[in-house]
C-alpha cells in the first residue's frame, strides 16, 4: 500500500537523483523544467503550491510499508470556476516498484482528490505516443483519447507527438 503526501524540500533530492536525463526528465515533466533538475527549479515548481487555494498540488507517493518515496504526481492548473484541472508530473520513480499497479492507484488516488475533494467536473493529461503502458494505464482508469498532437516536443534531433487525454467526472464515477 501507499499514500500520497504534500511534496516538499526535503524530496528535492529524491526526485534530483530519479532525473537522470534529459530525455527522461523531458518524458516524465514536459517542458516545465530543464537538465538538471536542480534545487531552484523545484523552488519555483513548489511555490504557492499545496493550500486551499492553490492552483497545483504536488505529492509524493510513499509506501506505506517502509516508508520510502516511490513516486510523485502533481494536479496542476486547478480551475475552481470551470472545475477542471490538468495531471502532471507522473512518475514510478524506485525502478523497483514499476509494473505492479503503482501508477493506476496513483491515478486513481489523484482522480478522488480532483472529483471528489474539489468537486472538478473535467481532468486531462498529456502523454507521450510511445508510452503505451501509462496510455493503457490511463484509459483503465477512464481516460479517453481526445486528440493527437503531432511533433508537439523536441528531444535532440527528434520530436515526440502527445496524446491528449481527459476523463469527466461521471465517466470516473461509472469506473470506481
Amino acid at each position: 500500500m501507499f499514500k500520497l503526501e504534500y511534496f516538499g524540500r526535503t524530496d528535492f533530492d529524491q526526485l534530483i537523483e530519479w532525473s537522470d536525463s534529459p530525455s527522461f526528465l523531458l518524458q516524465w515533466a514536459g517542458p516545465g523544467f530543464h537538465y538538471p533538475l536542480d534545487h531552484q527549479q523545484l523552488e519555483r515548481y513548489i511555490e504557492n503550491a499545496n493550500h486551499e487555494q492553490a492552483d497545483r498540488l504536488i505529492y509524493k507517493v510513499i509506501d506505506t510499508g517502509t516508508g520510502r518515496t516511490i513516486g510523485h504526481i502533481s494536479l496542476g492548473k486547478i480551475d475552481r470556476r470551470n472545475r477542471s484541472a490538468r495531471i502532471g508530473k507522473v512518475l514510478v520513480g524506485d525502478r523497483e516498484t514499476r509494473g505492479k499497479g503503482i501508477g493506476r492507484k496513483m491515478i486513481t488516488d489523484i482522480l478522488h482528490i480532483a472529483f471528489d475533494e474539489l468537486g472538478l467536473h473535467r481532468v486531462s493529461l498529456g502523454v507521450f505516443d510511445f508510452n503505451t503502458s501509462a496510455i493503457a494505464c490511463y484509459e483503465k482508469a477512464g481516460f479517453k483519447k481526445e486528440g493527437l498532437l503531432r511533433d508537439a516536443r523536441k528531444n535532440g534531433d527528434e520530436y515526440w507527438s502527445m496524446w491528449e487525454m481527459g476523463v469527466l467526472e461521471e465517466e470516473w464515477r461509472g469506473k470506481v
